[in-house]
């Protein structure tokens, strides 16, 4: 009776201060008027045409607003309650197994194609893309309890994959899905109430489900195995529950777009207030204070960033910001923090890297070497003849010789450089890669899913919105933002106790966090910048001029002699920990000094191309598959295959669909997945249970 009456207390508490922040949030917006007169406008007749206006401004904006950011909060709160209920997992919501982004590519392709749907057909559609993401998902990472943090890594390659198509799609149909981007980010700006009507109904019919199945379960907590002895149809019910989280995500996707992380973050906060409050062992209870949790976690964020934003830069820019920015920011924090609690396995053989090639011969691996230059030769005479039109190969030759008619001249003096950083880009991605996973020991390591990439072009955005457009100024915040992040990584998850996956982990919230910020600066600046600052995230070559390529040589040139340097202590590093120290190498040393490289090439890329995930992870398995471990020859061939990678992905992004065109990085980005997760899962299988 003690422990109900305390948990119905913080209960009440929570709701008490839902209440005050509800009060404080419809008192927000560019005209000042109290809640109160709000509802003495809705519920009592007074003076007509003051009447007509406050009803006007409760019923359009204020109101739906709030009533919104409360249902979806609810609805993701109780989604993540869900979720980890069935996957026995602390790590899963509705964004760890890609629920939001599969809702949010099929609801943006149907704009995209033209197809206009009601409200609960729009919620049909999302359910059925957040479905199909999560069930791939399930598919590769299982539900097994003893490795949360595979299922997050399965779930953020698939969210990645299905963001950048998502991507593709808001580039390629600009004008059916213009307003989407900030829409995306999660936005309460709704316009009226009807358009929530429709799913409040959908909402309270997956909750009352989830109600229904909280006897079964509470006894699922013992262990599917023990629950199935007890007579709970296990199969059933994680069908019943991944139903009712992928209908309630859906439709709060529908109704403000993807919030990020509330399904996460609003468990979580249950989970670590009931150690030091009561512990809510019943799934009722954990449903009921992971929605009220979510729900004070959005309009709490509304609140937060509405009353920040109105005192820095006025009442109109706090109204547009997406709060799906600060729900984020919280997420990636939770996210660290939640990686950091969580038990490792003990063995990374769970994402190992394929086997290596036994017995490679110096001929095999100068053959292989010289097969890697060639296909890169090819890949870019193809990117110098492929585009919007093509040309011949005398036609490389007569401009070579400046003996090329005019338009000939024109196409190849604007090609050429595209091709060239193409090919820096992908070669100084893949060197990083392969420096970071020598040293971490980790295959899944690359400046991408670290979040270096992330942040560099986080910095890229701050220097190119607040400062300047200037090459030096963004080189400059690149730099900072990824050094900034690979501090944050390693100073995090690089303790004694660490593994590989979690420096993943983190690293993936310190990628959100980049994200974050990189939409809030996007969202508050002017359609032309808003532009260009799209297309540099989007990894773009576009518009490369020779003076573009300095960052990355000078990178390339200072990078070359300290990786020959320590190219010898790089091979016993990547054997393990004691052997290093044993043979007197100074292990924090050569460390620093490869992570060092590879924050300065990701940095030096990002500048030149944007950000472009996946080649650094990409290109140093398929060299190590290819000539092994020893970095004399992995380093090199690393080299060739990333700037082959991303040499071939902006050719065929700029011809495929010519003349539109595609970024470099979303196409590698929408090809880097299904390899990420095919490694992925052939190690599960390989690893031991």
């Amino acid at each position: 009776m003690r422990a109900r009456f305390v948990a119905g207390a913080v209960l009440a508490i929570a709701a008490a201060a839902l209440a005050v922040l509800s009060a404080v949030h419809l008192t927000q917006g560019t005209s000042a008027v109290s809640p109160w007169d709000l509802f003495a406008a809705v519920f009592t007749s007074g003076d007509p045409e003051t009447s007509d206006g406050l009803r006007a401004l409760a019923w359009d904006s204020r109101l739906p607003r709030l009533v919104g950011g409360l249902v979806v909060g609810a609805a993701l709160g109780a989604a993540g309650c869900a979720l980890q209920a069935m996957t026995r997992n602390p790590l899963a919501s509705p964004d760890t197994l890609a629920v939001n982004a599969g809702a949010h590519l099929a609801l943006t392709a149907a704009a995209a194609f033209g197809v206009s749907l009601p409200v609960l057909s729009s919620a049909a559609l999302a359910f059925l893309g957040g479905g199909a993401a999560a069930g791939v998902v399930l598919a590769l990472a299982g539900f097994s309890e003893h490795a949360p943090i595979r299922l997050v890594l399965a779930g953020t390659v698939v969210a990645m994959g299905l963001a950048s198509v998502t991507a593709a799609l808001l580039m390629l149909y600009a004008q059916s899905t213009q307003g989407l981007f900030l829409w995306g980010a999660g936005t309460l700006n709704l316009s009226g109430i009807s358009g929530l009507l429709p799913l409040l109904p959908v909402v309270a019919a997956a909750v009352i489900g989830l109600v229904l199945l909280a006897r079964s379960t509470d006894v699922l907590s013992l262990g599917g195995a023990t629950a199935q002895s007890l007579g709970v149809n296990v199969a059933l019910l994680r069908a019943g529950l991944l139903l009712c989280a992928v209908v309630l995500s859906a439709a709060a996707v529908t109704m403000v777009g993807p919030l990020g992380f509330v399904g996460l973050c609003a468990p979580a906060i249950v989970r670590l207030a009931s150690v030091k409050i009561i512990r809510f062992g019943r799934f009722a209870w954990a449903l009921a204070a992971s929605a009220l949790a979510g729900a004070l976690i959005v309009i709490g964020s509304d609140v937060t960033l509405r009353a920040v934003v109105f005192a820095l830069a006025g009442p109109h820019m706090a109204v547009g910001i997406p709060t799906g920015v600060v729900t984020s920011l919280v997420g990636a924090v939770f996210l660290v923090v939640l990686a950091l609690r969580v038990r490792s396995t003990g063995s990374s053989q769970e994402i190992s890297a394929l086997p290596l090639p036994h017995r490679i011969t110096r001929s095999r691996r100068v053959l292989l070497s010289l097969a890697a230059a060639a296909l890169l030769i090819v890949f870019v005479a193809a990117g110098l003849l492929l585009g919007d039109w093509w040309l011949r190969l005398g036609d490389i030759h007569l401009w070579l010789n400046g003996q090329a008619a005019r338009a000939i001249e024109i196409t190849l003096n604007f090609r050429a450089p595209r091709v060239a950083a193409a090919v820096l880009a992908g070669a100084v991605l893949a060197i990083a890669g392969a420096l970071v996973q020598t040293v971490t020991r980790n295959p899944l390591a690359d400046p991408g899913i670290l979040g270096v990439a992330a942040a560099g072009g986080a910095g890229a955005m701050v220097a190119l919105i607040l400062f300047s457009s200037s090459a030096w100024t963004m080189s400059a915040g690149a730099a900072v933002g990824a050094a900034l992040a690979g501090l944050v990584v390693f100073l995090l998850a690089g303790s004694r106790n660490s593994s590989p996956e979690r420096v993943v982990l983190v690293g993936i919230g310190v990628m959100t966090a980049a994200q974050a910020v990189s939409q809030l600066l996007i969202s508050t600046t002017s359609p032309h910048r808003q532009a260009m600052a799209i297309s540099f995230l989007g990894g773009s070559t576009f518009g490369a001029t020779w003076s573009d390529l300095a960052p990355i040589l000078l990178a390339l040139v200072l990078a070359v002699p300290v990786v020959v340097l320590i190219r010898r202590e790089l091979d016993i590093i990547s054997i393990d920990d004691l052997t290093p120290r044993v043979l007197g190498i100074r292990l924090p040393g050569v460390r620093a000094a490869a992570l060092t490289t590879a924050v300065l090439l990701s940095a030096a890329a990002v500048l030149g191309v944007g950000v472009i995930s996946f080649v650094g992870l990409a290109a140093p398995h398929m060299a190590r598959m290819l000539v092994g471990r020893r970095h004399r020859w992995f380093l090199p061939v690393s080299a060739l295959l990333g700037a082959g990678l991303v040499s071939l992905s902006d050719t065929f992004g700029r011809t495929v669909i010519a003349p539109d065109q595609l970024p470099a990085g979303l196409v590698v980005a929408v090809l880097g997945p299904p390899y990420l997760l095919w490694l992925l899962k052939r190690s599960t299988v390989r690893s031991p249970r």
